[in-house]
C-alpha cells in the first residue's frame, strides 16, 4: 500500500477508533492530578506526517495565496501587503510559529510533563514551547504561543483541573477504565500568521484544540491526531479548521531545534 493510501486509511481508523481505542486510564479518584488521571499518553517525540496542504507547509506559498482559508477584507489587503524580507530581519520572523500555526509547521514536537498540572509541547521549528495548563494559571504577557488551558475530555465529558468529572464519566464495558482525549484553549497569543506567506491572525483569536491518539496493530505505531479551530473575530470570517496527523518515533534521535525562518516564497507561475 503506498504512503497516502496508508495514511487515508489511518485516519478513517481513527476517525471510528477515537474515544475507544485510546490508552485507557482507571476512574480518577478523589483530587486525582490531571497527570494521574490521564486517559492517554502522549509523551514522547512525534514527526508530522504531510498529505495535504503541501504548498503552504512544506514551502512558502507566494504572496497572495491564502485559498480555503475564510479571509475578510481586511485580512486580503495585510496578506497581499506582506513583505518576506522585512519580516525575516526582524521579531516577526517568528509570525509563522505562532500558536494558530505551528501545529502545521513541517518539525518535529515533543511533549513531556512540566509536573502534574501542566503538560510542555516543544517544537524544533522556530525553537517553540508552549505550556498547556490544567491548573489555574494567571496569563501574564502577550507571547507568540498564547495562555493555553487543558482539559480531559472523557467520553462524556471534561473533567476539571483535579481530574474531577464536569458530567458522568462512562467506562470501559470490558474493566473499568476510561478513555479520552485533550482539548486545549488557547488566548492571549501575540498576533501572527496561519501561514508562512502572511495569513494573518490577530491577538484577538481563541485557537480550540484536540489532541487524540491511535494505536494501530500490529505494527501501524502511534499516530496523533490534532484538530485544530482558530476563530478571529478581526481577520476571519468563520472558524478555520485544520487536521494535523503526527506519528510516535522511538526517540529524539532526529530532534533538530532551527530558529524562526522560512524560506522564500515560491513564484506564482510556478503553482499548478
Amino acid at each position: 500500500m503506498c504512503k497516502r493510501a496508508y495514511v487515508a486509511v489511518a485516519v478513517l481508523v481513527a476517525g471510528v477508533l477515537t474515544g475507544s481505542d485510546l490508552a485507557a486510564q482507571t476512574r480518577p479518584g478523589p483530587e486525582t492530578a490531571p497527570r494521574a488521571s490521564a486517559p492517554l499518553d502522549l509523551e514522547g517525540y512525534w514527526a508530522p506526517i504531510i498529505t495535504e496542504d503541501w504548498r503552504w507547509r512544506m514551502m512558502t506559498a507566494a504572496k497572495g495565496d491564502y485559498a480555503s482559508v475564510p479571509l475578510n477584507e481586511d485580512a486580503r489587503r495585510i496578506a497581499d501587503a506582506w513583505d518576506w524580507a522585512a519580516d525575516q530581519e526582524s521579531e516577526d520572523a517568528c509570525k509563522p510559529f505562532g500558536v494558530a500555526n505551528i501545529m502545521r509547521m513541517p518539525g518535529r514536537l515533543h511533549i513531556s510533563w512540566q509536573d502534574d498540572d501542566t503538560l510542555t509541547l516543544e517544537f524544533d521549528a522556530g525553537t517553540q514551547t508552549r505550556r498547556l495548563h490544567f491548573g489555574d494559571a494567571v496569563p501574564g504577557e502577550r507571547t507568540w504561543q498564547g495562555h493555553s488551558t487543558a482539559a480531559w475530555r472523557f467520553e462524556s465529558g471534561e473533567v476539571d483541573r483535579r481530574g474531577q468529572p464536569t458530567g458522568g464519566l462512562r467506562p470501559d464495558q470490558s474493566d473499568g477504565r476510561l478513555t479520552g482525549s485533550l482539548k486545549v484553549v488557547t488566548t492571549n497569543m501575540r498576533a501572527g500568521h496561519l501561514r508562512k506567506n502572511g495569513v494573518p491572525y490577530s491577538e484577538d483569536a481563541v485557537v480550540t484544540e484536540y489532541f487524540d491518539r491511535v494505536s494501530l496493530p500490529p505494527a501501524g505505531g502511534d499516530l496523533l491526531f490534532v484538530t485544530t479551530v482558530v476563530d478571529d473575530p478581526a481577520y476571519l470570517t468563520e472558524p478555520f479548521i485544520t487536521s494535523t496527523t503526527f506519528r510516535r518515533e522511538p526517540d529524539g534521535s532526529r530532534w533538530n531545534p532551527t530558529p524562526c525562518r522560512i524560506d522564500p516564497p515560491v513564484i506564482r507561475s510556478t503553482l499548478p
